[in-house]
């Protein structure tokens, strides 16, 4: 029997993977803060497969990655003054941004909440991936639900078992950290759902 190819070339993993996701597939893809889930919102059945994966509760949206706002579903009419201002300082970096959603959002990615959480990555392998999808993916953390960041492929393979993704983009180890920090930005100032990474004294230095 022929073996399966193994694909080891990072190039070559990162076109595979955009294919996937491409096709309506679920993939582990590497972000600055842990490996992620990444799937294109324009395939419901994906999104609903990242819940089951993830056995997460439905009531908690799925956060997009892009390369730019424009790859947002997002009413960039609505958006406040500071938050442009926390984009430029903070971007690409481990800050989500919770933004008015559009009427083109899935409710996946808003839960009912009319926002929708939108971060530009700082890997170059998500931004790589983002460039060759064409648009914006998920990025909910790989990991099964109430448990721990993972930071290796092998942590991703042991906790995401049944089901599993489509595809693992092995980019190497994550550095230690914590997750993304989270902030409301719908509102006439900025409210810290979950510090993480960026703190609250650098966000408020900024607004």
């Amino acid at each position: 029997m022929k073996e399966a190819t193994v694909i080891t070339d990072l190039d070559a993993l990162i076109d595979e993977a955009a294919r996937v996701i491409r096709r309506g597939g679920v993939c582990v893809i590497p972000t600055e803060t842990a490996y992620g889930l990444a799937a294109s919102p324009r395939f419901q059945k994906a999104l609903e497969r990242i819940y089951e994966i993830k056995k997460r509760p439905r009531n908690k949206p799925l956060l997009l990655l892009v390369n730019s706002i424009d790859q947002a579903p997002v009413e960039l009419e609505g958006v406040h003054a500071y938050v442009f201002e926390l984009m430029k300082r903070f971007w690409p970096g481990p800050l989500t941004l919770l933004l008015p959603a559009s009427s083109k959002a899935s409710p996946f990615l808003t839960a009912g909440t009319k926002k929708v959480g939108v971060r530009v990555s700082s890997h170059p392998v998500a931004q790589k991936v983002i460039e060759r999808v064409s648009g914006a993916v998920t990025g909910t953390s790989a990991n099964i639900s109430g448990k721990g960041l993972t930071k290796t492929i092998s942590q991703v393979k042991a906790q995401l078992v049944d089901p599993m993704p489509d595809f693992f983009l092995d980019a190497g180890a994550i550095p230690e950290g914590p997750s993304s920090t989270i902030v409301d930005c719908c509102g006439d100032v900025p409210v810290i759902i979950r510090q993480g990474a960026v703190v609250k004294e650098d966000i408020l230095s900024v607004c």
